[in-house]
C-alpha cells in the first residue's frame, strides 16, 4: 500500500468518525460508516488491504 493510499484512507477515517461523534450521521449508516472507519484505519495502519491481493491491484510504485 503507498503512502498517498495510507493518507487518503487515514483521512477519511477520520472524517467519518468525527462526523459519527458529532451526531451528523447516526442510527445504520451511522454504524456502518464506523465499523468502514474502523476497517480503513487497521488496513492503514498495517499497510496492506486484504482485497488488493485478489484483485491483483497495488499502490505502492515499488512493491509486486
Amino acid at each position: 500500500m503507498g503512502t498517498f493510499d495510507r493518507l487518503l484512507r487515514t483521512i477519511v477515517a477520520l472524517v467519518i468518525g468525527y462526523l459519527w461523534w458529532t451526531g451528523t450521521i447516526s442510527g445504520g449508516l451511522g454504524v456502518g460508516l464506523a465499523i468502514l472507519a474502523v476497517v480503513l484505519l487497521l488496513t492503514s495502519a498495517i499497510s496492506f488491504c486484504p482485497l488488493y491481493r485478489p484483485l491483483g491491484l497495488s499502490t505502492c510504485g515499488h512493491c509486486k
